[in-house]
Order: structure tokens, then C-alpha cells, then sequence
């Protein structure tokens, strides 16, 4: 597989439309002992965890990717965490998980599934609410993990407790444990120089241990034909970099609750009780709506005393806290600072150059700032490269409410009313996302890495009633988006050991198109929820260029239309599902020939040389 354009391309010259799944949502956390984010026991014992067994224990795996292959999902995104890797300590490599690693991939190519790797974090690690590093790069730099939940440095579900407020551990990201790691991860050398670690530079202490993590994963993989390329992070946050004032609240990806400024964060960390202000959703977007006194109790994070003011961004000398550098994080060489460009994108390359110098065929797909800017890209970055930004509509994900009149978008703060307009917001919302491919980054294929919809909507109504109608339409919308502007997509998430109760297993999430709790039968396709949207044809390989793709789901007539290559002569292949034709399909050609693959579940085309555009209609027999 390569890139062209901004086109995906097979051997054969062929145009590839990628279509598949995340695999999968408790991948985040261990599989032994069991790290479920609701388990409070042993959560401070870091080193000692497995997460062989995740996405699913080896044994499991023939049944999954059949499932998978049979849903039209042969192009995966294969998670796999920092954390799973080098949890022991620093340099210690999990030989087992990364041997399991090798094994599971190698099934899924049994089955004719791609799989790109996704190094996968959110805001960090599991101490600061999320998942990907290990326990002891927070204890590295001086942090007691003990001690993050009391000093208002995270909230995570491990110490808060049932139930877990929705959707707030993104705030985590601008809170102190987060922000700090991301701030010393991308900036370490120009915002904390004099922090070291055995004589190395911050920055390049942890870097240097992420990416040859990442590296001992590479050298298993590197000779599996179905593994394409890999991501260089999940959702990378942007810390305190950038930020203009420390004492001014610094808005991230979700701003909810008690939320510090982040000289407020600096002093919780250091004992100081401090009242701060606590956001809600509100229709306008998010907004005060009163104050809340975080670490009444003083706890102290720091085992050694805070790294910002070691490194001189405050002082409490006399007694009294002062802000120094208010302006600390805001500038670079003198120059406002553009943190995509300035800080994440030098990371990016730096660890797709030590990627490629293991697999030098590897694709590189990269993410910008959840909610805020990408790296640019041009003709002197690295080439192969693929926009793999994400896409959530946001009132769904915040609310797990779907309302088919309304929506709010939430980057332009603007109410979305009716089902038209909601529709088109969709439509609109991911094009402007390919479109940056097109205008920031020199013209490159653009794959949606995430997107879906929580399954838990209305109070996990759907568990009671079998009525998964309202996921369905919602989904629907979303693939017609997808459809509408030809975009390669991996839904989230797949999560074998998903159940109604506990969800995908992390922070009250419960995003997986599969549970073996709504499984009635031994049925393939039993267990799967809102299949009606999700297994639905498109094409897989065009000999040309696609110009237009459709799927009208109470029809169920699929169309194409594309422009052929004269210099490819190879075959356009559709994926047929049986789930949406089980007493066959009829095939309408504007020209040429086909042929059916039934047990692929593939329309064959072959055109004719008389006409530049081709049409192909799909209906039900």
C-alpha cells in the first residue's frame, strides 16, 4: 500500500477506499490484573501489570476477525499503549506482550486484514485520567501518583468512583499531571532546561524512551505484509505550551467542572488551597457557573518541590506565591508560538525517521491537537504520510443524547437546527478536515481514525428495549458523511469484552459496535449493534478515480461513480455485505461486465474502453 495524491493505492495502481474498525477499547488498560478503570485495587501497582490478552486473548482472535472480515472492516486500527510495552521501568520490555503483539497481527492477515499501528494515550497515562504511559515517567519527574487526585491535578475514574461525571476525564489535559508531562514531552528543552534525569534532558529523556518503546514493536512487525504504517500519537496534547498567560484560564479539548487556571494548578501541586472556577455546557458552548475549592486538605504532589518553580515560573518566597513568567510558556525565539509546527511536528519526524529506519515501506499517519491545529506538511516533510485526524459530534459524545432536529458545533459554537441542517453539518464538518489535507498538508490522503457514537444513550435505554433505531440513524448520517466525501474511516471502536454494565472498561465509555451482551445466537453478525449503517458496501478497490459513492439504507441501492485509469487494468472490487442483500443483489452497469465472488462478498467490474466515467447500482434482488 502507498500514497498518491490524495489517494491510497494498491500495487496494482488501483484506488483504495479503507474501511474498518478500532481494535479495541480496553486496550487501554491491563488485561492481568484486571485494570478496568472502575477497579481501584492495585492501581498503584504499575509495574506489575500484563496486557497480553488485549484486544483479545489469542485463542479469541479467529472469531473476532471473522466477525471483522465479515462486517467489510479490513483495515484496522490496532492499539497498543506505551504503558503495555515498558511498564516494568525504563528500557524493561514486556518480551511477552510484544511476542502476542506478533502473534494477533499475524492472525488478522490470515483473514485479508491491514492493520495500521496506533500508539495510543489520552491525556497521558491512567494516573492522569487516561491511558498510554507508564506509572513511572509521572514518578521520574517527582510526582507522587498518589497524591494527583487530592492536589487537582487529575480526576480519574480509579479514584473518583461511581458514577464517574461523563465525558470529563478530556479535561485532564489542562490540568497539572497532563499538562506538565505534555509540556516537558514536546518543550521539556526550552520550558524546563534545568529539568534533567541522570544527566538527560527532559524532553529528550521521555521521547527517547516513547520512541524506542515504539521501536521494539517495529522490529517484531516489520516483516508482516499486513502492516501498512503506523501513527506517531493518539490525540497529542499541547500541555501549557502556548499558553499566554499562566493566570488565565487556557482553554483545551473539553472544558468542564473545576477547572484551574494554570498557575492555580502549579500551586494545588504544591500544597496551596485554591478556589477555581467550574464550567457547564451550555448552549453557547461551555461557561461559568461558580467556584469550587480544590485540595482544602494541602496534599503536596511534588517529592522534590514543583519542576515550575525549580525552572523559575513562580516563587513563594516570603510566604506569599507570586507568578514570575506569566508569559513563560508563550513564546519561542521571541515569536508566538505555533505548537503543532514548532513542537509536535519535530516529534512526529523524528519518530517516523526511527520508524522508517525499521520498516522503510511504513506509512505515516499523523494527528494534530484534539480540538485545536495539525502540523502543516510540504514537499520537504516526510512523504507517505496521511492526515489521520478525528471527527465526534460532540453533543452526542458530551450529552449521549442524539437528537435528530439539533446539534451544536462546537469549534464554531454555532446551534445546528433541523434534520437537514444537521445532516449537512456532518457532511460540511468532515470536508472542511479533508480539505486541510488538500490547502495545509501538500495534498494527502486523509483517514478518519475515529468516530462513533456511545452506545449507552438515554440511560442505556437500548440494554432494556433491543431498540438500537436511534444508534442506527445516527450512524447512517455519519457513513453518508463519510460517503459523501470518499474518505477512508476506522470507527470506535471494536472491544471484544465490552458489556452493558461497564462499557468498552474505560471511564464510563461505551463506544463498541459489539458486545457479547446483545449476542442471542450463535449468528456472526449477533452481538454487533447498529449493523444496519455499519455493514453496508462501498468500494474497495477503483480502477480510476471515485467521483461519487452513496448507500440509501431503506433502499439499500448503493451507487458509484468513478473515472478509470487507462493504465490500470486491474479489476474494481465492491464489497457486497449478505447482511444487507441475504437473498441476493440485482447490478445495473453503465457499461462493461462483472462478476459476483459470493464467498468474498465482492462485485467484480470490469469496464469497457468506450466511455472516461463509469456508473455501478446496487439494489436488492
Amino acid at each position: 500500500m502507498r500514497t498518491d495524491g490524495i489517494w491510497f493505492k494498491d500495487e496494482q495502481g488501483r484506488t483504495l477506499i479503507l474501511r474498518g474498525a478500532n481494535v479495541g477499547g480496553s486496550t487501554k488498560v491491563p488485561f492481568s490484573p484486571d485494570g478496568a478503570s472502575y477497579r481501584r485495587e492495585q492501581f498503584y501497582d504499575h509495574r506489575n501489570v500484563s496486557f497480553v490478552g488485549r484486544p483479545f486473548p489469542l485463542d479469541e482472535a479467529d472469531e473476532h476477525f471473522m466477525r471483522l472480515r465479515d462486517w467489510g472492516m479490513t483495515f484496522l486500527r490496532f492499539l497498543i499503549t506505551w504503558e503495555a510495552i515498558e511498564h516494568a521501568g525504563p528500557g524493561q520490555y514486556d518480551e511477552a506482550y510484544l511476542d502476542y503483539v506478533y502473534a494477533i497481527i499475524k492472525k488478522a492477515g490470515e483473514y485479508g486484514i491491514d492493520v495500521f499501528i496506533d500508539p495510543h494515550q489520552d491525556v497521558w497515562s491512567r494516573w492522569t485520567g487516561g491511558d498510554g504511559a507508564p506509572g513511572w515517567t509521572l514518578e521520574a519527574v517527582g510526582m507522587d501518583l498518589t497524591k494527583l487526585a487530592a492536589t487537582g491535578a487529575a480526576i480519574s475514574h480509579q479514584t473518583y468512583g461511581d458514577p464517574f461525571p461523563r465525558m470529563i476525564w478530556p479535561t485532564n489535559y489542562s490540568k497539572l499531571g497532563a499538562g506538565t508531562m505534555f509540556t516537558l514531552f514536546f518543550g521539556g528543552n526550552d520550558f524546563a532546561p534545568a529539568t534533567k534525569i541522570d544527566g538527560v534532558p527532559i524532553q529528550e529523556y521521555l521521547q527517547s524512551h516513547y520512541i524506542n518503546a515504539i521501536k521494539q514493536v517495529a522490529m517484531r512487525l516489520k516483516d508482516l505484509p499486513n502492516v501498512v504504517g503506523y501513527d506517531s500519537l493518539n490525540e497529542p496534547g499541547s500541555g501549557f505550551i502556548g499558553c499566554k498567560d499562566a493566570s488565565v484560564f487556557m482553554s483545551g479539548l473539553l472544558t468542564m467542572d473545576a477547572t484551574p487556571t494554570p498557575f492555580q494548578a502549579m500551586l494545588l501541586g504544591a500544597g496551596y488551597s485554591q478556589d477555581v472556577d467550574v464550567y457547564q455546557l451550555g448552549f453557547q458552548g461551555f461557561e461559568v457557573n461558580g467556584q469550587k475549592t480544590l485540595n482544602p486538605g494541602k496534599a503536596v504532589l511534588w517529592r522534590d518541590g514543583c519542576i515550575w518553580k525549580k525552572n523559575g515560573v513562580w516563587t513563594d518566597e516570603g510566604g506569599t506565591p507570586r507568578l514570575l513568567r506569566p508569559d513563560h510558556f508563550a513564546t519561542k525565539d521571541g515569536k508566538p508560538i505555533d505548537v503543532a509546527n514548532d513542537y509536535i511536528k519535530p516529534f512526529i519526524k523524528r519518530f517516523i525517521a526511527e520508524i522508517r529506519a525499521i520498516d522503510t515501506d511504513a506509512l505515516l499517519f499523523l494527528e494534530g491537537i484534539p480540538g485545536g491545529e495539525h502540523p502543516h506538511w510540504g514537499a520537504d516533510d516526510p512523504p507517505q504520510a496521511v492526515n489521520a485526524g478525528h471527527w465526534y459530534d460532540g453533543m452526542t459524545l458530551i450529552t449521549k443524547q442524539f437528537n435528530r432536529e439539533f446539534t451544536i458545533d462546537l469549534g464554531a459554537r454555532q446551534p445546528i437546527i433541523g434534520a437537514e441542517g444537521v445532516k449537512k453539518a456532518f457532511v460540511d464538518q468532515l470536508a472542511h478536515i479533508k480539505q486541510k489535507s488538500v490547502v495545509e498538508m501538500g495534498g494527502i490522503p486523509t483517514l478518519i481514525g475515529e468516530f462513533g457514537i456511545p452506545f449507552d444513550l438515554d440511560d442505556k435505554s437500548a440494554y432494556q428495549t433491543g431498540d438500537f433505531s436511534t444508534h442506527t440513524y445516527a450512524l447512517d448520517l455519519y457513513y453518508d458523511a463519510m460517503d459523501a466525501n470518499l474518505l477512508n474511516c476506522t470507527i470506535w471502536n471494536y472491544t471484544a469484552d465490552n458489556t452493558n454494565e461497564r462499557g468498552d472498561l474505560w471511564n464510563d465509555e461505551d463506544l463498541s459496535i459489539f458486545s457479547r451482551d446483545q449476542r442471542d445466537s450463535d449468528d456472526i453478525h449477533s452481538g454487533g449493534r447498529g449493523l444496519d449503517a455499519i455493514v453496508r458496501p462501498y468500494a474497495r478497490k477503483i480502477a480510476g478515480e471515485p467521483l461519487r459513492m452513496s448507500f440509501d439504507l431503506p433502499t439499500k441501492v448503493f451507487e458509484l461513480e468513478f473515472r478509470h485509469d487507462p493504465n490500470v487494468t486491474a479489476l474494481t472490487e465492491i464489497f457486497v455485505p449478505d447482511y444487507q442483500y441475504p437473498n441476493g443483489y440485482a447490478v445495473e452497469l453503465s457499461d462493461g461486465t462483472y462478476h459476483m465472488d459470493t464467498n468474498a462478498m465482492t462485485l467484480c467490474i470490469m469496464y469497457s474502453n468506450e466511455r472516461e466515467t463509469h456508473t455501478v447500482r446496487i439494489r436488492p434482488a
